[in-house]
């Protein structure tokens, strides 16, 4: 089953580059995209507070007239930006929804959470990438609250839902074999699947490799003929090894499980993002 429903959270202040990156990516497999556009309150909600009484009146009228003013404009933005990013998807033909949302930083895992309930893939792009603050909980609640699968698209990084080339890092784990899973049939459309295997030891009978035969049979039944190949870390990092393979076999996308506890900064911003930074930049799907 393909996808059908693409998510694509942006902030109200990002450029169109993520927005875009997943119209072409819905376009591709005639999907429809969801979007929703986040913006923090950057006030206290009003009457929050005690203000000491030695405080002039007049001090604590024009700290209230300040918080106003913020919300007003933040509000008025917000509502202009979802006109933009629709003439932009008029312009793709790119059939879409459009929400917004204000809310305090802590409400916007369950906001997210609750629109990737209902769409079958969550793309994180660039700016999203890039962003310390709505980044990490928008990823959290996409891949780890909603349970579905997330696409990660770096800058520079050719994304498809269409990959001629894929590869899989597999380490027997459920988190591995549910992405494998989700990304069946991208794997099934692929000319070329190849399992990477890290430091995996022998755990069959005789010469045969017991994860080996698993992983081939299991995506053979599903007609995904794949090559299996095992690598050494030489003391490297997972992540590491697995980038390097990618780019030395031309891989389209990688495959990859996300585990680990709550909250993800470590594990995707700290980890995942670093070692695309450090060598040419690959789309990565990951399920968790």
């Amino acid at each position: 089953m393909g996808f059908k429903t693409v998510l694509c959270v942006t902030e109200v202040e990002h450029s169109d580059q993520d927005v875009r990156t997943a119209a072409e990516l819905c376009a591709e497999v005639g999907a429809r995209l969801s979007v929703l556009i986040i913006k923090f309150a950057r006030r206290r909600p009003i009457g929050a507070g005690v203000c000491p009484e030695h405080t002039p009146d007049v001090v604590r009228l024009e700290r209230r007239i300040r918080e106003i003013d913020t919300v007003s404009q933040d509000i008025a933005r917000l509502e202009k930006r979802p006109s933009e990013i629709k003439t932009l998807l008029e312009a793709m033909r790119a059939p879409c929804e459009v929400d917004t949302d204000y809310c305090d930083q802590a409400c916007v895992g369950d906001v997210v959470r609750q629109r990737a309930l209902y769409a079958d893939l969550t793309v994180i792009g660039p700016s999203l990438l890039n962003d310390d603050d709505l980044g990490p909980l928008a990823i959290d609640a996409s891949l780890v609250e909603s349970g579905k699968p997330v696409l990660v698209v770096p800058q520079g990084a050719k994304a498809s839902l269409r990959p001629r080339r894929m590869l899989i890092g597999w380490d027997s784990r459920a988190e591995t074999s549910r992405a494998v899973r989700a990304a069946l049939h991208l794997l099934s459309g692929a000319e070329e699947v190849r399992v990477a295997l890290v430091d995996q030891e022998a755990t069959g009978n005789g010469n045969d490799t017991g994860q080996r035969i698993y992983i081939e049979t299991y995506l053979a039944r599903h007609s995904i003929r794949a090559a299996i190949d095992r690598l050494p870390s030489a003391g490297q990092s997972l992540t590491t090894v697995l980038t390097q393979h990618a780019i030395d076999t031309s891989a389209d996308m990688v495959v990859m499980g996300a585990y680990g506890q709550r909250p993800l900064r470590a594990r995707i911003f700290g980890g995942v993002t670093r070692w695309i930074a450090e060598k040419p930049p690959l789309p990565l799907f990951v399920a968790r």
